[in-house]
């Protein structure tokens, strides 16, 4: 059976699957959209949907918690404490989109584009 297999693993161990997370979370929140796999940009949906819902609220708190969850980036952080939070503070959920945009030549792998709306 297939239970419980809801978080992707990618084939990595877990150290490298978190870096991965906060490289992909870093470069979206910088530049808004990113190119990567489906299947990446689908795993790295809750990831910062949770972590701009947190930067709604300014606070201590709030900060420590999304400086776990990317490592002390403090750029990305400025970024969603200053621009996206206040942005999105009236929108209940659903602050990004993933879009399909063709497949990869070299595996085949189907590429998507996840960006804020």
């Amino acid at each position: 059976m297939l239970n419980h297999n809801k978080i992707r693993k990618f084939g990595r161990e877990r150290k490298v699957r978190v870096a991965l997370m906060r490289s992909l979370a870093h470069n979206l929140i910088l530049n808004e959209k990113i190119i990567t796999t489906e299947a990446k940009a689908k795993s790295l949906r809750p990831y910062v949907e949770k972590l701009i819902t947190h930067a709604k609220t300014d606070s201590v708190a709030k900060r420590r918690l999304i400086g776990a969850r990317l490592g002390n980036d403090t750029m990305a952080m400025k970024k969603l404490f200053d621009t996206l939070g206040p942005r999105f503070a009236k929108r209940e959920g659903g602050y990004t989109r993933i879009v399909r945009v063709g497949v990869r030549s070299g595996d085949g792998a189907v590429k998507a584009y996840i960006g804020f709306v």
